[in-house]
């Protein structure tokens, strides 16, 4: 298949363009007009409370003079350390208008995480909850002596009618003290928004091309990298969400989405700021309480991991019924295999619309059209991630970078306006991954005649069994058609007379048993025999990031003497 050629364009409903325009430079400017157009409307609810976009713009004006105030420069950063709290889109849009860069911090990290983001993004100001101030974020800046200057916290609260309860009172402004004898401020983020309620930043325009956010690759393969994306690049993949699906003001979205996620900044945030419509948040992703907010709310779109689907789909009473107001459920992040796609729409009701994209591209490189299915390949049982969205091209490549045919596997390539242009301070490694403005996913497939990619696995998971290639996501979606088999996870292990062996590790549904010998017949009755696992270890839960990808990496390391890392 040629790079010219795009044979996905046969597959694209009426109502898609190949093609598309960025609307807007940045999501700021999104966000100014949607506040322009309907400043009364909601932008987000949060359990009990809510705030209209006039509120959201409010709100942000006070915090970008507040950073400004503490010497915040154009191009200087945000670090945004928070759950899904309003707060995030406040700091966000905050950072924006003072001229500066959002820095999206998992609010998982402990201190030797958090240590290397702020010190690797040189943050001069953190926002972060009162909670993991007082847990974390006090002992790494005081310990580090780095760049951050302020610290703003907030709590968990605000937003809602408890809001008054605190860590820490909000009328204080507090001093911490450096190792060295020197401080930095510490002030509350409701104090800090009264004193400049009405008032205006110092306009500060930032060029399409200049980074809005770092946002920090989930690290399952190494050390994460900080991925510059600009306003554009986040611009469009807003409006790929607002076009493709298609949204409108009339529309809700569901953030279930970790939002320092890029799936969270883009299909949330973004979106909900540049379509105008709400954005329901719930602070963390707990099953029962998003039920409830599902059935008081009735949102219409979601886009999340399968696990996280899967977990709502299996809280307790919880039917189709519940489902009856989305008009689409998008899931990406992790692989999708067709049981486990077909059990959630036999319990739900919703046919779970696969996208797949990266942090380096801002969310969706692919997506399944709405009203779609994904094909399912014949050889190897994968279900497809979709076709490439708007003015994108994704390409096969071989270990030299030639382009491959239809059908041939290789390494996943794309290019598009998605695309970030490389990692932050890293050159070396942006050189690497993205020559030419190509991202090298270093996720291996194919795509079929029709322009429909297949994941087949990470390049770095491949295992060698006597020389023959064994591609871990394959045995996984053999093990998923086994009824008992709720979670699997397939690794390599070190064996002397075949150089590696397949090795399975997986969690079983609730109520349910299996003998390790049973799958490995089920799994040998199901594929050729170099691939079937040799070894499979039932364990409680497989380690995962935060937004349900399954850590394989953690599983590798792990001898079973120690508990897995949570």
């Amino acid at each position: 298949m040629s790079s010219v050629a795009r044979p996905w364009h046969a597959s694209y409903p009426d109502y898609l363009p190949h093609d598309i325009a960025t609307e807007f430079d940045s999501v700021a400017a999104a966000f100014a007009a949607t506040v322009q157009r309907s400043p009364d409307a909601t932008a987000i609810r949060y359990f009990d409370g809510q705030l209209s976009f006039r509120e959201l713009d409010e709100r942000s004006d006070a915090l970008a003079i507040a950073l400004q105030q503490l010497g915040f420069a154009t191009g200087d950063r945000l670090a945004l350390y928070l759950q899904n709290n309003p707060a995030f889109v406040v700091g966000m849009l905050a950072a924006w208008k003072a001229g500066g860069i959002g820095v999206a911090v998992n609010p998982m990290n402990l201190e030797r995480e958090l240590s290397f983001v702020l010190e690797d993004s040189a943050a001069t100001v953190l926002l972060c909850l009162d909670e993991l101030y007082a847990r974390v974020a006090k002992s790494v800046i005081e310990r580090s002596r780095g760049s951050v200057r302020a610290v703003i916290t907030c709590s968990a609260l605000d937003d809602q009618s408890r809001s008054d309860a605190r860590l820490f009172p909000p009328q204080a402004k507090r001093d911490a003290v450096y190792a060295d004898g020197e401080h930095h401020s510490v002030l509350d983020l409701r104090d800090v928004l009264e004193s400049f309620r009405g008032r205006s930043p110092k306009a500060v325009t930032a060029s399409p091309e200049e980074t809005a956010m770092l946002v920090y690759t989930s690290g399952t393969t190494g050390q994460p990298k900080g991925s510059m994306s600009s306003h554009r690049n986040m611009s469009f993949t807003a409006q790929v969400y607002r076009d493709w699906m298609p949204l409108t003001p009339a529309d809700s979205i569901l953030g279930i989405a970790p939002l320092f996620h890029i799936t969270g900044i883009i299909g949330h945030v973004s979106a909900g700021l540049l379509i105008g419509c709400p954005l329901l948040l719930a602070h963390r992703f707990e099953p029962r309480v998003v039920m409830d907010l599902i059935r008081e709310h009735r949102p219409t779109y979601v886009v999340a991991a399968i696990t996280a689907l899967m977990a709502l789909s299996q809280v307790p009473e919880t039917g189709p019924d519940d489902w009856t107001s989305f008009r689409a459920v998008y899931t990406g992040g992790a692989p999708v295999a067709p049981a486990i796609a077909e059990a959630f729409e036999a319990s739900t009701g919703q046919y779970p619309h696969n996208a797949y994209g990266l942090t380096e591209t801002n969310s969706p490189a692919h997506c399944v059209p709405r009203g779609q299915r994904a094909p399912v390949d014949e050889g190897s049982g994968a279900l497809s991630v979709g076709i490439p969205v708007f003015s994108t091209v994704t390409r096969i490549l071989d270990d030299h970078g030639t382009e491959l045919p239809a059908g041939e596997v290789g390494e996943i390539a794309v290019a598009g306006p998605q695309v970030v242009r490389g990692y932050w301070q890293n050159p070396a490694a942006s050189t690497e991954s993205i020559p030419g403005g190509e991202l090298r996913t270093g996720d291996v497939g194919f795509i079929d005649e029709d322009g429909w990619l297949f994941i087949v696995d990470r390049k770095k998971d491949m295992i060698n069994v006597s020389g023959y290639k064994v591609w871990p996501r394959e045995v996984e979606d053999v093990l998923y058609r086994h009824p008992a088999v709720r979670e699997v996870a397939v690794i390599g292990v070190p064996d002397e007379y075949r150089g590696e062996s397949v090795k399975a590790f997986v969690s079983v549904k609730a109520g349910a048993s299996v003998d390790p010998a049973e799958l490995i017949e089920f799994a040998r009755q199901n594929m050729a025999a170099y691939k079937y696992p040799r070894v499979v270890e039932v364990i409680d839960e497989l380690p995962k990031t935060v937004t349900g990808k399954i850590l394989r990496r953690v599983l590798r390391d792990w001898r079973g003497a120690q508990p897995l890392p949570g």
